[in-house]
C-alpha cells in the first residue's frame, strides 16, 4: 500500500477540519502509513482508522498509549496531541493537561510578529483583551438567539439586557484583573440563566463535582481547549502570549481563544445534556456537531489573525 505524504496530508485547511477524538483504554498506532486505534476485547481486537488529514485535535484518556510513529505521522499532519484524565478532563486539579505541538518551522511568521508588535505594551494588550471579549459576547448573541434547540429552551431571552450591560461596563474596565473579574461575573450570569432554564434548581460551578452538569462543562471546555490550541499553533503564536489569563500559565492563550466560543456553545449544551441524561459521548458528539455547524475553528481563526494584524489601537 502507497503510504501519502505529508504535503498530500496538509491539503485541508485547519480551520476545515471536522474532526476532533477522545481516545481512551486503546493503543493508537501506524499500520500502512495510517493512523489507527486498537481496542481489545474479549475475543478479538478491533481497528479504528483516524482520518488525521481531517483532524485537529487528540485528547488521549485514561488507558491509553501512542507509537513513536504514529505521533510522527500526527506531527506531519499537523495534528495536536493531548494527554489528559478520563472524560476529556484532568482526574486531579494537580493533573494538568499538556499538549504536544507538531513541530515545523514552515508556519506563517506574520501573525506572531504582528502579535508581539503590541503584546508588550500594557494599553494596547488591554485594548485588545478587550476586543476579545466584545468578539465573544457577540458570537454568543449570535448563536443564543439563532439556534433553534437553545430557543427553545429560551436561552436568548434575558440576554440583550445582559449583554449590552457587559459591553459598556468592559470599556470601563482599568487593568487585566478588572477585566476578568467581569468577565467571571458574566460567566455566572450565564450559568443561572442556563440552570433556571433547564430546572437545575441549586447548581453550583464546582470543577470537581460528579454531577453532570457540571462534567460536561469540563469536557465541553477541553474541547474547546483542543480548538483553541490548534488555532494558536497553526498560526505560529506561541501559547503563552495571553491576553486575559495571565503572564506566568504557559498555555494561556489556549484558554483565551476557547473562552469565545465555551459561553456560546459548550455552556447550553452541557446543562441541556445533563436535563437530558445524556451520555459523556452524546454530550461529546453534540458538542462537536454544534463546533461544526456554526464554523468555530473559523471563527477562532479570524479573530486571532485580526488581533495579530491590528495596526491602529483606539483607547477602550
Amino acid at each position: 500500500m502507497n503510504t501519502l505524504k505529508p504535503t498530500e496530508l496538509k491539503a485541508i485547511l485547519h480551520s476545515k477540519r471536522a474532526n476532533l477524538f477522545y481516545l481512551e483504554h486503546c493503543r493508537v498506532m501506524q499500520k500502512d502509513g495510517r493512523v489507527l486505534y486498537l481496542t481489545e476485547g474479549k475475543n478479538e481486537n478491533l481497528y479504528y482508522n483516524i482520518p488525521i488529514a481531517n483532524t485537529t485535535c487528540i485528547l488521549l484518556g485514561t488507558g491509553t498509549s501512542i507509537t513513536q510513529a504514529a505521533m510522527r505521522l500526527l506531527a506531519s499532519a499537523g495534528v495536536m496531541v493531548g494527554f489528559c484524565g478520563g472524560g476529556g478532563t484532568p482526574l486531579f486539579s494537580a493533573c494538568e493537561i499538556e499538549w504536544l505541538s507538531p513541530q515545523s518551522e514552515y508556519r506563517p511568521t506574520e501573525y506572531v510578529q504582528g502579535w508581539l508588535s503590541w503584546w508588550f505594551d500594557d494599553e494596547k494588550r488591554l485594548i485588545q483583551a478587550k476586543t476579545l471579549q466584545f468578539k465573544r459576547i457577540e458570537f454568543i448573541h449570535k448563536i443564543w438567539h439563532k439556534d433553534k434547540e437553545f430557543k427553545s429552551y429560551e436561552f436568548h431571552q434575558q440576554i440583550d439586557e445582559l449583554l449590552s450591560h457587559y459591553q459598556k461596563a468592559i470599556l470601563k474596565q482599568n487593568n487585566n484583573t478588572q477585566l476578568l473579574t467581569l468577565e467571571g461575573r458574566m460567566t455566572k450570569e450565564f450559568y443561572k440563566i442556563a440552570a433556571k432554564n433547564t430546572n437545575n434548581a441549586g447548581f453550583h460551578r464546582d470543577f470537581d463535582s460528579s454531577d453532570k452538569a457540571n462534567a460536561f462543562l469540563n469536557h465541553g471546555n477541553y474541547l474547546a481547549y483542543g480548538l483553541g490550541a490548534t488555532t494558536a499553533w497553526v498560526l505560529g503564536i506561541p501559547h503563552g502570549f495571553a491576553l486575559m489569563h495571565g503572564k506566568t500559565r504557559r498555555g494561556a492563550l489556549v484558554f483565551d481563544i476557547a473562552d469565545l466560543v465555551k459561553d456560546a456553545i459548550v455552556l447550553p449544551l452541557a446543562f441541556i445534556c445533563a436535563k437530558d441524561n445524556a451520555t459523556e459521548q452524546e454530550f461529546r458528539q453534540e458538542v462537536l456537531n454544534y463546533f461544526t455547524d456554526y464554523q468555530v475553528l473559523d471563527f477562532m481563526f479570524e479573530t486571532v489573525k485580526e488581533l495579530s494584524l491590528k495596526k491602529d489601537f483606539q483607547a477602550a
